[in-house]
Protein backbone atom coordinates (compact mmCIF):
# COMPACT_ATOMS: atom_id res chain seq x y z
CA UNK A 1 0.00 0.00 0.00
CA UNK A 2 1.11 3.55 -0.69
CA UNK A 3 0.50 6.40 1.77
CA UNK A 4 -2.25 8.79 0.79
CA UNK A 5 -1.72 10.89 3.94
CA UNK A 6 1.55 11.56 5.75
CA UNK A 7 1.80 13.21 9.16
CA UNK A 8 5.38 14.37 9.60
CA UNK A 9 6.74 15.49 12.99
CA UNK A 10 3.57 17.46 13.72
CA UNK A 11 3.66 19.57 16.88
CA UNK A 12 1.15 21.95 18.43
CA UNK A 13 1.92 24.18 21.40
CA UNK A 14 -0.50 26.48 23.22
CA UNK A 15 1.77 28.74 25.23
CA UNK A 16 3.60 26.45 27.64
CA UNK A 17 1.34 23.46 26.90
CA UNK A 18 2.39 20.99 24.20
CA UNK A 19 -0.83 19.31 23.04
CA UNK A 20 0.78 17.26 20.23
CA UNK A 21 4.49 16.56 20.28
CA UNK A 22 6.46 15.48 17.18
CA UNK A 23 3.92 12.91 15.95
CA UNK A 24 4.59 11.07 12.68
CA UNK A 25 2.72 8.29 10.87
CA UNK A 26 1.41 7.41 7.41
CA UNK A 27 -2.14 6.53 6.40
CA UNK A 28 -2.17 4.08 3.51
CA UNK A 29 -4.66 4.39 0.67
CA UNK A 30 -7.70 2.21 1.28
CA UNK A 31 -7.09 1.38 4.94
CA UNK A 32 -8.94 2.06 8.16
CA UNK A 33 -6.52 3.53 10.71
CA UNK A 34 -7.61 4.41 14.25
CA UNK A 35 -6.00 6.90 16.63
CA UNK A 36 -6.50 5.98 20.27
CA UNK A 37 -5.32 7.28 23.63
CA UNK A 38 -6.60 8.21 27.08
CA UNK A 39 -8.68 11.33 27.63
CA UNK A 40 -6.55 14.44 27.11
CA UNK A 41 -3.93 12.55 25.07
CA UNK A 42 -4.14 15.01 22.15
CA UNK A 43 -6.31 13.03 19.72
CA UNK A 44 -8.80 15.79 18.91
CA UNK A 45 -6.01 18.34 18.48
CA UNK A 46 -4.25 15.95 16.11
CA UNK A 47 -7.44 15.71 14.02
CA UNK A 48 -7.69 19.50 13.92
CA UNK A 49 -4.08 19.70 12.72
CA UNK A 50 -4.60 17.11 9.98
CA UNK A 51 -7.74 18.87 8.69
CA UNK A 52 -6.09 22.32 9.03
CA UNK A 53 -8.62 23.64 11.55
CA UNK A 54 -5.67 24.75 13.68
CA UNK A 55 -2.17 25.65 12.42
CA UNK A 56 0.77 23.47 13.42
CA UNK A 57 3.59 24.93 15.50
CA UNK A 58 5.95 22.74 13.47
CA UNK A 59 5.81 19.74 11.18
CA UNK A 60 3.54 19.19 8.20
CA UNK A 61 0.72 17.13 6.72
CA UNK A 62 1.11 15.77 3.18
CA UNK A 63 -1.86 14.59 1.09
CA UNK A 64 -1.13 12.83 -2.21
CA UNK A 65 2.34 14.36 -2.21
CA UNK A 66 1.11 17.93 -1.57
CA UNK A 67 1.54 19.89 1.65
CA UNK A 68 -1.90 20.79 3.04
CA UNK A 69 -1.05 21.93 6.58
CA UNK A 70 -0.80 25.59 5.54
CA UNK A 71 -4.10 25.66 3.65
CA UNK A 72 -7.51 26.89 4.79
CA UNK A 73 -9.83 24.11 6.05
CA UNK A 74 -12.30 24.49 3.18
CA UNK A 75 -9.49 24.11 0.64
CA UNK A 76 -8.29 20.94 2.39
CA UNK A 77 -11.86 19.59 2.32
CA UNK A 78 -12.24 20.48 -1.36
CA UNK A 79 -9.05 18.53 -2.10
CA UNK A 80 -10.61 15.46 -0.47
CA UNK A 81 -9.58 15.39 3.22
CA UNK A 82 -12.87 15.78 5.09
CA UNK A 83 -13.50 15.80 8.82
CA UNK A 84 -16.71 14.95 10.63
CA UNK A 85 -17.33 16.24 14.14
CA UNK A 86 -18.14 14.81 17.57
CA UNK A 87 -20.92 17.36 17.89
CA UNK A 88 -22.63 16.33 14.65
CA UNK A 89 -22.89 19.48 12.54
CA UNK A 90 -26.35 19.43 11.00
CA UNK A 91 -29.30 21.70 10.31
CA UNK A 92 -31.81 20.35 12.80
CA UNK A 93 -34.79 22.09 11.17
CA UNK A 94 -34.09 20.35 7.84
CA UNK A 95 -34.86 16.78 6.82
CA UNK A 96 -32.17 14.15 6.40
CA UNK A 97 -32.27 14.48 2.60
CA UNK A 98 -32.18 18.29 2.73
CA UNK A 99 -29.13 18.20 5.02
CA UNK A 100 -27.30 15.97 2.56
CA UNK A 101 -28.22 18.16 -0.43
CA UNK A 102 -27.00 21.32 1.31
CA UNK A 103 -23.73 19.59 2.22
CA UNK A 104 -22.75 19.35 -1.46
CA UNK A 105 -21.87 23.08 -1.51
CA UNK A 106 -18.12 22.41 -1.78
CA UNK A 107 -18.79 20.77 -5.16
CA UNK A 108 -20.80 23.70 -6.59
CA UNK A 109 -19.81 24.94 -10.04
CA UNK A 110 -22.30 27.80 -9.94
CA UNK A 111 -21.62 30.91 -7.86
CA UNK A 112 -23.77 32.07 -4.96
CA UNK A 113 -25.21 34.74 -7.27
CA UNK A 114 -25.92 32.02 -9.83
CA UNK A 115 -28.02 30.11 -7.29
CA UNK A 116 -29.83 33.32 -6.38
CA UNK A 117 -30.62 34.06 -10.03
CA UNK A 118 -31.41 30.47 -10.93
CA UNK A 119 -28.87 30.15 -13.74
CA UNK A 120 -28.55 27.06 -15.93
CA UNK A 121 -25.39 25.99 -14.08
CA UNK A 122 -27.12 26.42 -10.73
CA UNK A 123 -30.04 24.26 -11.91
CA UNK A 124 -27.62 21.58 -13.11
CA UNK A 125 -25.85 21.67 -9.73
CA UNK A 126 -29.15 21.36 -7.86
CA UNK A 127 -30.24 18.37 -9.96
CA UNK A 128 -26.84 16.66 -9.53
CA UNK A 129 -26.81 17.26 -5.77
CA UNK A 130 -30.34 15.89 -5.38
CA UNK A 131 -29.40 12.74 -7.32
CA UNK A 132 -26.21 12.35 -5.28
CA UNK A 133 -28.14 12.81 -2.02
CA UNK A 134 -30.57 10.05 -3.02
CA UNK A 135 -27.61 7.79 -3.85
CA UNK A 136 -26.04 8.46 -0.42
CA UNK A 137 -29.38 7.83 1.34
CA UNK A 138 -29.63 4.47 -0.43
CA UNK A 139 -25.99 3.57 0.24
CA UNK A 140 -26.27 4.24 3.97
CA UNK A 141 -29.69 2.62 4.30
CA UNK A 142 -31.43 5.81 5.39
CA UNK A 143 -34.48 5.47 3.13
CA UNK A 144 -36.90 5.12 6.04
CA UNK A 145 -35.81 8.45 7.57
CA UNK A 146 -34.97 10.46 4.45
CA UNK A 147 -37.85 12.91 5.08
CA UNK A 148 -37.49 12.95 8.89
CA UNK A 149 -36.43 16.19 10.56
CA UNK A 150 -32.88 15.91 11.89
CA UNK A 151 -34.06 17.22 15.27
CA UNK A 152 -36.11 14.03 15.71
CA UNK A 153 -33.29 11.54 15.08
CA UNK A 154 -31.82 9.23 17.74
CA UNK A 155 -28.06 9.10 18.30
CA UNK A 156 -27.33 6.26 15.87
CA UNK A 157 -29.14 7.95 12.99
CA UNK A 158 -27.48 11.29 13.80
CA UNK A 159 -24.07 9.62 13.44
CA UNK A 160 -25.13 8.08 10.14
CA UNK A 161 -26.33 11.50 8.95
CA UNK A 162 -22.96 12.97 9.95
CA UNK A 163 -21.29 10.37 7.75
CA UNK A 164 -23.72 11.16 4.91
CA UNK A 165 -22.82 14.84 5.17
CA UNK A 166 -19.15 13.90 4.92
CA UNK A 167 -19.83 11.67 1.89
CA UNK A 168 -21.59 14.56 0.12
CA UNK A 169 -18.23 16.33 -0.20
CA UNK A 170 -16.79 13.39 -2.21
CA UNK A 171 -13.91 12.65 0.20
CA UNK A 172 -10.76 10.70 -0.59
CA UNK A 173 -9.90 10.54 3.13
CA UNK A 174 -12.57 10.92 5.80
CA UNK A 175 -11.68 11.75 9.40
CA UNK A 176 -14.32 10.37 11.75
CA UNK A 177 -14.30 11.92 15.21
CA UNK A 178 -15.74 9.37 17.68
CA UNK A 179 -18.27 7.83 15.25
CA UNK A 180 -19.47 5.29 17.86
CA UNK A 181 -19.90 7.70 20.79
CA UNK A 182 -23.16 7.37 22.71
CA UNK A 183 -24.29 4.24 20.87
CA UNK A 184 -25.48 0.93 22.25
CA UNK A 185 -23.90 -2.32 21.05
CA UNK A 186 -26.30 -2.90 18.14
CA UNK A 187 -25.96 0.68 16.90
CA UNK A 188 -22.17 0.43 17.14
CA UNK A 189 -22.07 -2.77 15.10
CA UNK A 190 -24.26 -1.18 12.40
CA UNK A 191 -21.93 1.83 12.27
CA UNK A 192 -18.86 -0.44 12.11
CA UNK A 193 -20.44 -2.14 9.08
CA UNK A 194 -21.17 1.25 7.48
CA UNK A 195 -17.58 2.43 7.92
CA UNK A 196 -16.30 -0.78 6.35
CA UNK A 197 -18.66 -0.38 3.40
CA UNK A 198 -17.48 3.20 3.00
CA UNK A 199 -13.96 1.87 2.51
CA UNK A 200 -14.79 -1.32 0.61
CA UNK A 201 -17.47 -0.02 -1.77
CA UNK A 202 -16.64 3.69 -2.10
CA UNK A 203 -12.86 3.44 -1.86
CA UNK A 204 -12.64 6.06 0.89
CA UNK A 205 -9.63 5.89 3.21
CA UNK A 206 -10.74 6.17 6.85
CA UNK A 207 -8.91 7.77 9.77
CA UNK A 208 -10.84 7.73 13.02
CA UNK A 209 -10.50 8.77 16.65
CA UNK A 210 -12.48 6.61 19.03
CA UNK A 211 -12.76 5.60 22.72
CA UNK A 212 -14.75 2.40 22.11
CA UNK A 213 -11.86 -0.07 22.15
CA UNK A 214 -13.79 -3.23 21.19
CA UNK A 215 -15.09 -1.39 18.11
CA UNK A 216 -11.60 -0.05 17.31
CA UNK A 217 -10.07 -3.52 17.56
CA UNK A 218 -12.80 -4.93 15.32
CA UNK A 219 -12.66 -2.31 12.57
CA UNK A 220 -9.01 -1.20 12.30
CA UNK A 221 -6.31 -2.34 9.90
CA UNK A 222 -3.78 -0.44 11.99
CA UNK A 223 -3.84 1.62 15.17
CA UNK A 224 -1.76 4.57 16.38
CA UNK A 225 -1.75 5.22 20.13
CA UNK A 226 -0.79 8.59 21.58
CA UNK A 227 -0.37 9.63 25.20
CA UNK A 228 0.45 13.08 26.57
CA UNK A 229 0.68 14.29 22.97
CA UNK A 230 3.30 11.75 21.89
CA UNK A 231 2.99 8.63 19.76
CA UNK A 232 3.81 5.63 21.93
CA UNK A 233 2.78 2.76 19.64
CA UNK A 234 1.73 1.88 16.10
CA UNK A 235 0.71 -1.49 14.71
CA UNK A 236 -2.03 -4.01 14.06
CA UNK A 237 -4.82 -4.49 16.60
CA UNK A 238 -3.05 -7.59 17.92
CA UNK A 239 0.24 -5.72 18.31
CA UNK A 240 -1.51 -2.87 20.13
CA UNK A 241 -3.30 -5.30 22.47
CA UNK A 242 0.07 -6.74 23.50
CA UNK A 243 1.96 -3.44 23.75
CA UNK A 244 3.00 -2.73 27.34
CA UNK A 245 3.15 1.02 26.86
CA UNK A 246 -0.42 1.04 25.58
CA UNK A 247 -1.60 -1.09 28.51
CA UNK A 248 0.15 1.24 30.93
CA UNK A 249 -1.33 4.32 29.22
CA UNK A 250 -4.80 2.91 29.83
CA UNK A 251 -3.94 2.49 33.53
CA UNK A 252 -2.83 -0.85 32.73
CA UNK A 253 -4.37 -3.27 34.73
CA UNK A 254 -7.82 -3.33 33.11
CA UNK A 255 -7.56 -5.56 30.08
CA UNK A 256 -11.13 -4.64 29.09
CA UNK A 257 -10.07 -1.01 28.64
CA UNK A 258 -8.25 -1.87 25.42
CA UNK A 259 -10.69 -4.45 24.17
CA UNK A 260 -9.00 -7.63 25.39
Amino acid sequence: MSPILQIKNITKRYGGLTAVNDVSFDVNKGEILSVIGPNGAGKSTLFKLISSFVPATSGEVIFNGERISSLAPHKVARMGVVRTFQETTIFRSMTVRENIIVSHHLRSKASLLGFFLGTKQAKEDEDAFAASADDIVDFLGLQAIRNELASNLPQGHLRALGMAIGLATDPKVILLDEPFAGMNHDETMKMVALVRRLRDERGVTVLLVEHDMPAVMKISDRIVCINFGQKIAEGTPQEIRENEQVIEAYLGSEDAAIGM
